[in-house]
C-alpha cells in the first residue's frame, strides 16, 4: 500500500470521526443512560464493520450503483433514526449518569444493536465507503485490492472507536455531576437524530411525490 495514500486517508478519515453527528448523539447519550458505553460504541464500530465487509465483497459498489435499492435503504435508515430519536427525547427529563445504572446483559445487547443499526444502516455511512476508500486505493500496490479495502475500512474503525471512547469518556467526566447538562445533552441527542431522520427521509420523499405530482 503506498505510504503517502495511507497518509493522507488517516487524515482524512480522522478529521471525518472527528466531526459530530449521529453517531456522537448517540454515543453521549447511551453513556448517559447506562452503566458502560462500551456496547454503543462497540456497537457503532460494528455497523462500520459491516460497510467493511461490503466493500471488500464489492457490494456496496453494486448498492450505491442501484438508485430504487440505496433509496429504500435510506428510507429504512431515517425511519430508524426517528424511532431512536423519539425514544431519546422520551427519556430527556431523566437523563443523569449513575454508576448504578441498568448495565444487565440484555440491556447491553440491545445498546450494541441499536449502535450496529445507527452506523450499519445509514446510507450516509455506505457512500462514505464507497465514494472515499476508492480514492486511497493503488492498482500498483503488492497488496491486492480487496485487501487494501479491508485495511482502509478496518483502520476508519479503530479511528472511530477511539475517538468515540474518548468522546463518551469525556462527556461522561463533565457531565457526571451535572444533572442539567445532562439532560440538555440528551434532548439535543435526540434532535439531532429526529433532524437528520426527518432530512434523509424528505431526501428520498420530495422526488417521489414531485415525480407522481
Amino acid at each position: 500500500m503506498n505510504p503517502q495514500l495511507f497518509l493522507a486517508f488517516l487524515v482524512v478519515a480522522a478529521a471525518l470521526a472527528c466531526t459530530p453527528g449521529v453517531d456522537w448523539a448517540y454515543t453521549i447519550a447511551a453513556g448517559l443512560r447506562q452503566r458502560s458505553f462500551v456496547p454503543a460504541v462497540a456497537g457503532l464500530c460494528g455497523g462500520y464493520v459491516l460497510h467493511t465487509v461490503l466493500l471488500v465483497a464489492g457490494l456496496a459498489a453494486v448498492l450505491a450503483g442501484l438508485p430504487g435499492v440505496l433509496g429504500w435503504i435510506t428510507l429504512a435508515g431515517a425511519g430508524y433514526l426517528l424511532w431512536l430519536g423519539v425514544g431519546t427525547l422520551r427519556s430527556w427529563r431523566g437523563a443523569t449518569f449513575s454508576a448504578h445504572a441498568d448495565g444487565g446483559s440484555g440491556t447491553q445487547l440491545r445498546t450494541f444493536l441499536q449502535g450496529m443499526g445507527t452506523s450499519g444502516i445509514n446510507p450516509k455511512g455506505l457512500l462514505f465507503y464507497v465514494a472515499l476508500i476508492p480514492q486511497f486505493i493503488s492498482a500498483d500496490a503488492s497488496l491486492p485490492v480487496p485487501v487494501q479495502s479491508g485495511l482502509l475500512g478496518m483502520t476508519f474503525v479503530v479511528l472511530v472507536g477511539v475517538v468515540y471512547t474518548l468522546v463518551a469518556l469525556l462527556s461522561r467526566t463533565l457531565l457526571q455531576s451535572r444533572p442539567g447538562a445532562a439532560r440538555a445533552v440528551t434532548l439535543a441527542s435526540g434532535i439531532i437524530m429526529v433532524a437528520l431522520g426527518a432530512v434523509l427521509l424528505g431526501e428520498q420523499l420530495v422526488p417521489l411525490l414531485a415525480g407522481r405530482a
